[in-house]
């Protein structure tokens, strides 16, 4: 006798790895199976993701869409408790948590300093510091040349670059490196996390109070005065709120995305040789970088206003949803069936989102491209032989779901030329 055949039973929700690691492979069984898909977020938390590019360029840019974390059903209800790992994103004050008037509030004062004039006048600054860091490497290297060049050259430039725009002073961006680590971390325990966090106000509160002792041309002092000056500026916890978002922002996805461009330049010698030759530009390299290996894997949160349909699959009011930009970029549906494929020369197919889209789309993503293209074009001038001193495969992973790269880039500096001939 025959036995019926069960019913096909829907799709297990997709347990999001808290040690992070690199995202690609289940990316693509997950988008086998949808363009959106349920997951549990640490602490048995449920939660949704956004993985197919055209479901995120909608979901990003949806009316009935918030980033306030009132919306957020289950921490409202008290069920999110103090020291979980992704609570910072849900409730730090700035402009990624704001809507409507308040968020075009923070972003009208924070947009002074990320205009196009203002950050091509950092372009010589961006200039110097690239050469000294690079003069800094051979210094760094060991006797056989390997250096590690996220610490020494990726790490830097933008932490240093950043925090000369908010006034913060040198002493404290290697801490500030580390805790901005711990907090995008998605592996960490209960108390370490608010520990961070807390160590975190604390700098930020004492460099808000020295800029508003001894104000100078920095961001942080203008938004002090903006405060005092008038009735729509920054209240205290948004300030350093602010200072928050814009320090992790400002200097975590530049770093990841200039680490995650020499890897694949490395891994990929056509595509490095075809730009030194100078049939691709830098910024072909930055571009397709961001399509191909996203700084930023799933990033929190946003939250349906309402119950909300996305590709076929409802979305439930309040829900905590990641916005998949590793997925979306090596979508075949849209980047067609070469998407998992490296190729600075790549002209169909849109636009990748890895900047975000919509009323949140990145304010920083001029002031990145431009320290990635100075930092590869200097770079590789210097080293166009360079090369990665452990086979790709072996370098260990962001403990994070969050970030996408890997902790150390160890490369084996070469002066000699990348092209054969």
């Amino acid at each position: 006798m025959n036995t019926p055949s069960p019913n096909p039973a829907s799709p297990l929700p997709h347990r999001l790895d808290p040690a992070g690691g690199c995202p690609h492979a289940a990316n693509a069984r997950l988008l086998a199976r949808g363009a959106v898909t349920p997951v549990v977020l640490p602490g048995e938390v449920r939660g949704m993701a956004v993985l197919g590019h055209d479901a995120l360029k909608e979901f990003l840019a949806h009316p009935d869409v918030a980033k306030n974390a009132q919306h957020f059903t289950a921490l409202r209800d008290g069920e999110i408790p103090d020291g979980w790992p992704l609570k910072t994103f849900a409730t730090v004050q700035g402009m990624t948590t704001a809507d409507g008037a308040d968020h075009r509030r923070l972003r009208s004062l924070m947009s002074k300093a990320f205009t196009a004039r203002r950050i091509e006048e950092l372009r010589p600054r961006i200039t110097d510091l690239t050469s000294c860091l690079l003069a800094g490497l051979e210094a760094a290297a060991a006797e056989d040349g390997v250096v590690d060049l996220r610490t020494h050259f990726a790490l830097p430039l933008p932490m240093g670059v950043i925090c000369e725009l908010l006034g913060v002073d040198e002493a404290h961006h290697d801490r500030l490196h580390a805790l901005s680590s711990r907090i995008v971390a998605t592996d960490i325990g209960p108390a370490e996390a608010v520990a961070a966090n807390r160590e975190m106000v604390e700098i930020l509160s004492a460099v808000a109070a020295a800029r508003a002792a001894d104000p100078g041309d920095d961001l942080t002092s203008a938004m002090i005065a903006a405060r005092e000056e008038s009735g729509d500026g920054f209240t205290p916890q948004e300030l350093i709120g602010t200072l928050m978002l814009t320090i992790i922002a400002g200097h975590e996805t530049t770093l990841n995305l200039i680490t995650n461009a020499v890897r694949a330049l490395c891994t990929h010698r056509d595509q490095l040789d075809l730009v030194l030759a100078g049939g691709a530009s830098w910024a072909d390299v930055v571009e397709e970088t961001l399509r191909w290996d996203s700084p930023v894997s799933y990033f929190p949160f946003r939250y349906p206003t309402r119950d909300l349909t996305l590709d076929g699959t409802v979305i439930p009011r309040g829900t905590p949803v990641l916005a998949g930009y590793s997925a979306a970029g090596r979508d075949t549906g849209a980047h067609g069936p070469d998407a998992a494929r490296f190729d600075i020369t790549r002209t169909d197919g849109p636009r990748h989102l890895s900047l975000g889209h919509g009323a949140h789309y990145c304010m920083g993503a001029p002031l990145a491209r431009l320290e990635s293209i100075t930092a590869l074009e200097q770079l590789f001038a210097r080293f166009p032989a360079l090369d990665l001193a452990v086979p790709e495969p072996d370098l260990p992973r962001h403990a994070s779901f969050v970030g996408n790269s890997v902790r150390r880039l160890p490369v084996r500096l070469r002066r000699g030329s990348a092209i054969p001939g």
